[in-house]
This record gives C-alpha cells, sequence and structure tokens, in this order.
C-alpha cells in the first residue's frame, strides 16, 4: 500500500499527469516534454525524477540523453496505465500536448528519412544477395508458433523490424542496439505504430542491461556475423533468458562473397550449423532442428536453442556471462 500511495502522491499534480498522459504514447527526452508542455527545463526534470522514484515512469539512458515512458513491469506500471486510460479523450490539455507530440513525432520521422537518404543504397544492395524477408519472416513466425510469447527481446535492433513483426504476439517487447541512429530510426517506425508494449534501448550486445532470465524469447537477426566475439554474445543472450525460453538467431550460411567483408563491416562470412550447434551448447541451449531458405548468393538459416531448465544449466550460465 505504501508504494501504490507514493505512486498516487507523485501523479497528484496537473503537469505530472500531463507528463503521464504523453508518454503513454511515446519514449521522449526531458527535452522534448519540455517542448510539448511549454514548461522549464529545471522544473520538467523535477517531475521526472519523482515519477521515476515512484515507479510510474523508467529512465533509460542513452549516451548524452535519457528517454522517459510508462514501464512494462514495476509496482505503479499498472496504476500508470490505468489513470491514463480515465484521462478524458476530449480534455483540452491533453489533446494540445497531443497535437505537440505529433510534432515531435514528424522532426524523428524527417530525421530518421534523412538517415536512410545516406544509406538506403547499401541496404538494397544487401538484399538483392539474400533470401527475400517476407520469407524470412515468415519462417520466424513459423518458428516461434502461434501462442503467445510473452517477453521479447530483439539483440541488434536496428530499424525496429523485428519489433514490428511480433508485437502483436508478444506481452512486452524490448529491441536493444548500440547504435544511436539506427535506434532514431527504430523510434520513428514505432511511432507509426500503437504498440504501446513496444520500447528499444541502447545496449551493448556483450553487457545486456537486463537482470537473469527476464525473456521468454530472444530474436538475433541478422547480427551475429558483425560481433567480434559471437560465443560472447550468445552466453549474454543466454544469461538474461528464461529456463525453458528459446533464442532465435537468423543469419547467413558460409558464403564466399567478400565484399560483405570489405565493404560492409561483416566480421564472419556466414555460419556452419555444427558452429552455430557449438556455440549454442557451450551457451548453455539445445539446438532445435534448422530451417534453411536458399537465396540467389546466400543460403539464411534459423538456429533455434532452447534453454536448459536445469539447475547445472543455469549454474554454467550464470558463471559464463560477460
Amino acid at each position: 500500500m505504501n508504494t501504490l500511495l507514493q505512486g498516487l502522491r507523485a501523479v497528484a499534480e496537473p503537469t505530472r499527469l500531463r507528463i503521464l498522459g504523453i508518454c503513454a504514447h511515446a519514449e521522449l527526452t526531458a527535452s522534448d516534454i519540455v517542448q510539448i508542455l511549454g514548461q522549464s527545463q529545471p522544473r520538467i526534470s523535477r517531475h521526472l525524477k519523482l515519477m521515476v522514484d515512484a515507479g510510474l515512469l523508467e529512465r533509460n539512458q542513452e549516451g548524452n540523453w535519457a528517454y522517459y515512458q510508462i514501464p512494462r513491469q514495476s509496482y505503479c506500471a499498472e496504476l500508470a496505465r490505468t489513470i491514463v486510460d480515465i484521462i478524458p479523450d476530449d480534455d483540452p490539455d491533453l489533446s494540445l500536448d497531443l497535437d505537440r507530440l505529433q510534432s515531435i513525432k514528424q522532426q524523428r520521422a524527417e530525421l530518421a528519412a534523412e538517415y536512410f537518404r545516406k544509406n538506403a543504397s547499401d541496404w538494397e544492395a544487401l538484399r538483392e544477395l539474400h533470401v527475400d524477408s517476407s520469407k524470412v519472416d515468415a519462417a520466424l513466425i513459423k518458428q516461434l508458433g502461434q501462442d503467445k510469447i510473452g517477453s521479447l527481446l530483439d539483440i541488434g535492433t536496428g530499424t525496429g523490424h523485428i519489433l514490428r513483426l511480433l508485437a502483436n504476439k508478444a506481452e512486452d517487447a524490448i529491441g536493444v542496439d548500440a547504435s544511436l541512429e539506427m535506434l532514431a530510426v527504430a523510434r520513428s517506425s514505432l511511432d507509426k505504430t500503437s504498440h504501446p508494449n513496444v520500447q528499444v534501448r541502447q545496449g551493448d550486445m556483450y553487457k545486456l542491461p537486463f537482470k537473469a532470465s527476464r525473456f521468454d524469447i530472444i530474436t538475433i537477426h541478422m547480427v551475429l556475423h558483425y560481433a567480434e566475439y559471437p560465443e560472447r554474445a550468445l552466453k549474454e543472450a543466454a544469461r538474461v533468458l528464461k529456463p525453458g525460453g528459446k533464442i532465435v538467431l537468423v543469419d547467413f550460411e558460409p558464403h564466399n562473397l567478400e565484399q560483405l567483408r570489405d565493404q560492409h563491416a561483416h566480421r564472419w562470412l556466414g555460419f556452419e550449423t555444427s558452429k552455430i550447434e557449438n556455440l549454442m551448447q557451450n551457451a548453455g541451449l539445445n539446438l532445435d532442428p534448422t530451417t534453411r531458405l536458399d537465396g540467389e548468393a546466400i543460403t539464411v538459416s534459423l538456429w533455434t536453442g532452447v534453454k536448459a531448465a536445469n539447475d547445472h544449466a543455469q549454474q554454467l550460465l550464470n558463471n559464463g556471462t560477460s
């Protein structure tokens, strides 16, 4: 009850209620909120600290910026969403705030479009080399089955494609990426959808910002061939996977396209299934049957590792974290 009362006290102020209302629709920086509400930075920062301390908002640091949104998991997360749901849709302050929020989203979209304009040729060249992405998406969905997937983590989320693909299947979904530019693109893409259960964060695949056994499903989609240390990346992913959970790894099988190393910074020219099986075993994962999709020049495979539920495997993972 004390936690609940702290949350109620924290939101019982007009500006903080408005902040809660807009943070239910997007991840926002303090500067974004200042722009939307038209109040001073120090005042907004004080309000944000009170709401974070009360568990109504969570703060995710990305470089020099911090993003705020209603958390998916906290003592007061349900309280926060309940309060937002009962704010009248025709409230004049909220309506104005949401109009200004739309302008913020438009600015993000313009920045994302500019980034794509500068890099589109690389993405198009890569797409022509391997299997059509729609076939890969269909195989991934089939691999995960018909059931809901609980908590999802997408490592190396890039533009957020996998988050958008699986958002309706997941209770909550988080995408992590080391690139602030790619996270800006992902946020812009997610702004165009209605998925309050999805968020993105800056994160290092070798040191994920999550507690052990946090996620039911983890996807690593076209990322491992960039990793300097694939074994460390898989061990770290396995650390935050729940016992019985699955890691779905989508990547290239071995190929001889050296230009991908020279021009696109690929560290590895694909992976043998035997290599992936070894990596997964070392991470405490059992490999399910592999799905192979043949392309013009490169074959894409989907490898699924299942985390063992026994105590020995758990101890192995905890001792092997990076």
